[in-house]
């Protein structure tokens, strides 16, 4: 499926020094370096330290929808299948899988995987999985993505089969995002009797996942009783399939994790990862120059020079298939107006925004999809920087004097709030006063599913690599909130493309399908599509092994620190 696009990947993927993914040949070649080269051996152990901007939100992979919450769970949990170096599907913990019919896909699973609480992985464990992910009782933000699968049946211990409600063409991308990774099933039912217990409901778990079954009204009843208290346990002390393992956490702070000694391919290479939360980014090159930290997320732009400049440490950069943009809450006036919505869009110039706050890091967005996805086209024409369309616009909305509007932005991204503060600039020649209200990262997502904007800057990651991903999340109506559609923009159309393209198998009928989509994006302007972005870390030169995706997530497995 992804062939078309495989050359462009391969060019976005940046592989530093000794790369590993799941695919097994690799594991063997990085096996049989270990062994032959003592230096390597000697250099292994030690703790990594990586200074992050923005604290993980949940530890729980059915929690929240986030990338700085997945770089941490990613190391911890995994899923039935992953995306190797070129988007392309492959094995991780199911082994091999088959389409039945068109609605029902079949997977042989590994045997032998362990959990780190010493539970054994097998075919329940998925299906407890899916019925926690999709139970309304922990109301899921990711929940979007595996919505259709219907029914989980255990075939045996090894063998399961998803049915599901409709036909799916991003099924295999969907069950590698996040949103499928695995939790151990005895803290799964350890969690639930927890719930259950502090909401006072006299019921064991079994009975609890019978009356699930069954739904209905005494369900519902139940699930919003448990509601507060489901994840608790999962937050406290997360457990996976994964190289490493949850060690300590503290929020706003740190989170720690130690390597598993029993990981089936082997222990890595590190003994320990310690994300630190240093929000301000001019800190964390600090903590990178003085060795007081090893790795470093969000160089930002503006700091390329002085990064690149230092002989001790190394840029890493790579493009993503992210998109930056501003949102508008189309339930707000006056931007329930689409004619307002273009003119803010026309006054937006967006290459001044790449020239002066990304420094021309990343390249200009028309519409979600970046170019090498499924659906994106050189051909469609974006609503270009016009100030003087910008004001015919507002007069015919009868807004040609302007209004007052808020502008929300996470506090811990300097680009962002550069940004907010030129379009506020630019806003002021049309009258229209902007408030740039400067929000902590937790609090914004909060503040942003609920609707307490007006407009907002966000980015989104596109993390399966798939058309409908990069869209449906932002835009389908069913999305609305902390699913990804904080514009809660609502188009019958779009939503009808948005689920035929989900069903289509063929990429070419897909294209047309979403071509057709991002028109309509580009004509209701729910967003203003700025760029397609690009990942900037940095790591000391003494750090060895990392591999890091075009999603900017990290494999720490071959990471030696050398004196």
């Amino acid at each position: 499926m992804k062939n078309f696009w495989k050359l462009f990947l391969v060019s976005m993927m940046v592989l530093v020094l000794a790369a590993c993914t799941d695919d097994d040949s690799v594991d063997e070649e990085a096996a049989e370096g270990d062994a032959s080269d003592d230096q390597t051996e000697t250099a292994a152990g030690g703790d990594l330290t990586i200074a992050i901007p923005s604290d993980a939100v949940s530890m729980d992979p059915h929690g929240s929808n986030d990338v700085p919450s997945e770089q941490v769970r990613d190391e911890i949990y995994e899923g039935l299948v992953t995306q190797d170096e070129n988007f392309e599907i492959v094995p991780l913990l199911a082994e091999e899988w088959e389409e039945v019919d068109e609605t029902t896909m079949e997977f042989t699973l590994k045997e032998g995987v362990v959990f780190h609480d010493g539970s054994e992985f097998n075919a329940e464990v998925v299906k407890a999985n899916f019925d926690r992910l999709l139970d309304p009782a922990v109301a899921s933000p990711r929940a979007f993505l595996l919505e259709m699968v219907e029914n989980v049946n255990v075939v045996d211990d090894y063998t399961v089969q998803l049915e599901l409600e409709y036909p799916y063409s991003p099924l295999l991308n969907n069950l590698s995002h996040g949103a499928g990774k695995l939790i151990s099933k005895d803290l799964i039912d350890a969690d639930y009797e927890n719930a259950l217990s502090e909401a006072g409901e006299d019921m064991s778990v079994e009975e609890y996942y019978e009356l699930r079954e069954e739904g209905g009204d005494a369900h519902e009843e139940v699930a919003n009783a448990i509601a507060g208290d489901v994840s608790t346990l999962i937050e406290q002390e997360p457990v996976g399939t994964n190289y490493m393992q949850f060690e300590s956490r503290n929020p706003g702070e740190n989170t720690v994790l130690t390597k598993y000694e029993d990981y089936r391919d082997g222990p890595a290479t590190i003994d320990s990862v310690t994300y630190k939360v240093v929000s301000e980014t001019g800190s964390r090159i600090a903590e990178l120059e003085t060795g007081s930290s090893d790795f470093i997320l969000a160089v930002q732009s503006s700091n390329i020079d002085r990064v690149e400049n230092n002989d001790d440490v190394t840029l890493d950069r790579n493009e993503s298939v992210s998109i930056d943009y501003i949102g508008f809450n189309v339930e707000s006036e006056p931007l329930d107006d689409p004619l307002v919505r273009q003119a803010i869009t026309h006054a937006f110039d967006k290459e001044a925004v790449l020239s002066g706050v990304y420094n021309d890091s990343g390249q200009p967005a028309v519409a979600p999809l970046a170019p090498g996805i499924l659906g994106h086209s050189e051909d469609l024409e974006g609503l270009e920087y016009n100030p003087d369309r910008a004001q015919e616009l507002l007069e015919e909305a009868g807004h040609g004097d302007g209004f007052d509007i808020n502008l929300m932005v996470n506090d811990d991204n300097p680009e962002r709030v550069d940004m907010a503060v030129f379009l506020q600039e630019s806003l002021a020649d049309l009258n229209i006063n902007v408030n740039v209200e400067q929000v902590e990262w937790g609090a914004y997502l909060d503040a942003t599913a609920n609707g307490e904007h007006d407009m907002f800057i966000l980015g989104w990651s596109n993390s399966t690599g798939d058309p409908d991903n990069g869209i449906s999340p932002l835009f389908h109506s069913d999305n609305m909130g902390d699913t990804g559609n904080r514009s809660f923009f609502a188009n019958d159309e779009l939503d009808a493309l948005l689920d035929e393209g989900a069903r289509v198998t063929d990429d070419d009928e897909r294209q047309q399908i979403y071509e057709e989509a991002q028109q309509i994006l580009v004509d209701e302007a729910p967003a203003i599509f700025v760029r397609h972005g690009e990942n900037l870390n940095a790591y000391h030169n003494s750090v060895e092994g990392i591999y890091i995706d075009s999603y900017n997530i990290f494999d720490f497995r071959e990471v030696t620190l050398n004196e």
